[in-house]
């Protein structure tokens, strides 16, 4: 059951990256329950490969099994991805997330159960100059580590 008709972006907007983003988000969370959402600093690689790090502050959403969806931001020059507000419906999570989807030209996505949004996030991406400049989340799935340990 998709609650969210597929959004369809202009090709001179979109690169397939937003589209990338939100089934990447979709297959990290659909048949889980959230437990809780936050802003928090993480340590994350300079790029792709790398094995030095910084400081990120990112949108982490804590899955039933322990996992954490790691949503950093971007920009880059014009370009740009990121979560500017964020709602969570306390009375559905105890429900199995079925999907993910947008509305508004993926300005707003909608990670939702069978009796409704469990999680609304508003997102706010430019491609910039099209397609020169990096946009889109950087998405990562952490597995459940041990107390105390990051």
């Amino acid at each position: 059951m998709n609650r969210y008709p597929t959004e369809i972006l202009d090709p001179d907007y979109d690169d397939g990256t937003m589209v990338e983003n939100v089934t990447r988000l979709a297959e990290a969370v659909v048949g889980r329950r959230i437990v809780k959402t936050e802003r928090r600093e993480v340590d994350m690689p300079w790029c792709e490969g790398s094995k030095n790090t910084r400081p990120v502050d990112v949108f982490v959403i804590t899955l039933d099994d322990g996992r954490e969806v790691r949503l950093a931001d971007s920009s880059d020059c014009c370009a740009y991805t990121v979560v500017e507000a964020f709602l969570l419906h306390p009375d559905k999570i105890d429900h199995m997330i079925l999907g993910v989807g947008t509305t508004g030209s993926y300005n707003r996505w909608h990670i939702y159960a069978d009796w409704g949004d469990v999680l609304e996030l508003t997102v706010g991406w430019s491609c910039g100059n099209p397609f020169y400049y990096g946009y889109g989340f950087a998405i990562d799935v952490v597995d459940a580590q041990p107390e105390g340990e990051e």
